[in-house]
């Protein structure tokens, strides 16, 4: 075991060759380069935090989010990841560190990176079993009152007087949820390209409804440019009447189309100004898409209720920039909500592997995808080995591994004991109900709610005053019904 090193050219190579497997490792390795004096790793035998940093880091991420939920293709074990630290995989990429650490540093290394991918167990909810169609929680326990069912994908909901209710199907459908809780399918439905993850998703009402009948759905538009069919976020606005929806009007196109068939966004909600904030994703393009201000793409926007832009927007006045932008750097939010306590905008963004996040809506606020990330590429490459960049705002609260959040509300009224003021997001991937305990404006705790339900695209407070979720494939809305302990 070689304690130290016996020249600085041995540093430097270490050095060299754990930068190398980094996605930008041309970029690293001329940076590194032309500043060896300050680029160099130095071992430090008393910290195994030290040490994943500057040999581990650069390849497999600041916070270990290449570790968490990846395929270990040469086995997760202690003395698996022994074994990869001493001898590495070079034809995977992955130098070997027999000559650099003593067989303790190797082990302590592995406990670290062990402990440090814990997280990804916290979601193994194989053992979860409901009983009777009750979900125990901390606080109370939660039996499930089915609404709406047989449905494919219900995207989101939305509650008109009388008890009844709107939802949206990926499909391209809209339904009206009579108080007696049969279908009716509602007509003038703008065309909608259902592939990937675009389709019909996010209705809401406006907040006049009532004298108005104005309602706003959002969606993936067809575009055709000769023989390729191409998509973008849009915005219709319409009245219901009975079944049917009249006087249609897209009062926004997100620009450019594009080919890709994800990252839409779509989320909306209006804000206590009266004006009607909505999400764009990037489409997939996050080198020009999300960074830049004069495209629509990787963006929260706001406009007012016909589609004109508020003369107050952040960017109305900058030459180039799109004036119906709020916030930028924005990856794909898919949750969108107010806080009544403060009439705060709140939205969850999709992050690519880790990263996810929780995030406050600011006016002009760049929310630093893709310069920063606290994830990684699908395919384990880096995409940034940066976490934070002075002017780019960071995360309330950010998911290693990612929970693929999708709807978002707080909690109000008094139906769900010591729940009040906490924020609810869904779990796509892992298939439950987010509990964020907030405090101050902070999220300070977290609780898994409904382990096993399903895809859980929606959540909303009814005007009843009780929770309301929607699942998807097999589809259905359920009415949460609080049981005393």
């Amino acid at each position: 075991m070689l304690k130290f090193f016996t020249s600085s050219i041995a540093i430097i190579t270490i050095g060299l060759v754990c930068l190398q497997w980094n996605d930008n490792s041309k970029n690293d390795f001329e940076s590194l380069n032309s500043s060896v004096s300050r680029k160099v790793p130095v071992i430090d035998s008393g910290n195994v935090e030290s040490n994943y940093k500057n040999f581990c880091s650069g390849c497999h991420g600041e916070k270990m989010d290449a570790f968490v939920d990846r395929k270990w293709k040469y086995g997760s074990t202690r003395e698996d990841l022994f074994k990869g630290i001493k001898q590495g995989y070079p034809d995977g990429g992955m130098p070997g560190f027999d000559s650099a650490f003593s067989n303790e540093e190797m082990y302590a290394l592995a406990d670290y990176i062990l402990a440090g991918i814990k997280n990804l167990k916290r979601y193994d909810f194989k053992k979860a079993t409901v009983q009777e169609n009750l979900f125990v929680s901390e606080a109370l326990n939660i039996k499930l009152d089915t609404v709406v069912k047989g449905l494919g994908s219900p995207w989101s909901i939305a509650f008109l007087p009388k008890g009844e209710m709107l939802v949206t199907e990926k499909s391209g459908k809209l339904h009206l949820v009579k108080k007696d809780r049969t279908l009716q399918i509602i007509s003038g439905v703008p065309p909608v390209a259902a592939e990937g993850q675009g389709g019909l998703m996010d209705v809401i009402l406006h907040p006049n409804f009532k004298i108005n009948h104005l309602i706003y759905l959002s969606y993936s538009a067809i575009k055709k440019e000769g023989s390729t069919t191409l998509a973008t976020t849009a915005i219709m606005r319409a009245k219901l009447k009975g079944d049917q929806l009249q006087e249609q009007q897209i009062i926004f196109e997100a620009l450019p189309y594009s080919r890709t068939r994800h990252h839409y966004g779509s989320r909306m909600v209006f804000g206590r100004d009266g004006l009607l904030y909505f999400s764009v994703g990037e489409r997939g393009n996050e080198k020009q898409n999300p960074q830049s201000l004069e495209n629509d793409l990787g963006k929260i926007h706001r406009i007012k209720d016909d589609g004109s832009i508020p003369t107050d927007n952040p960017f109305v006045n900058k030459n180039g920039a799109k004036p119906s932008i709020f916030t930028y750097g924005n990856r794909n939010p898919q949750g969108l909500t107010m806080n009544p306590l403060t009439g705060a905008i709140w939205s969850n963004e999709h992050g690519p592997r880790g990263g996810d996040e929780i995030n406050i809506v600011g006016a002009g606020n760049n929310y630093g995808w893709p310069a920063i990330s606290w994830g990684i590429n699908y395919d384990g490459k880096i995409i940034t080995d940066k976490t934070a960049i002075v002017g780019m705002e960071q995360p309330l609260l950010y998911w290693i591994p990612s929970i693929g959040p999708s709807g978002m509300a707080f909690v109000e009224g008094s139906r769900y004991a010591g729940w009040k003021g906490d924020l609810l997001v869904g779990s796509l991937r892992f298939k439950y109900l987010n509990r964020c305990k907030i405090k101050n404006g902070k999220v300070v705790g977290e609780e898994l709610l409904l382990k096993n339900i399903g895809r859980l695209r929606d959540v909303r407070m009814g005007p009843d005053g009780y929770i309301y979720v929607s699942v998807e494939n097999p589809g259905f809305v359920f009415r949460l019904m609080p049981v005393a302990k």
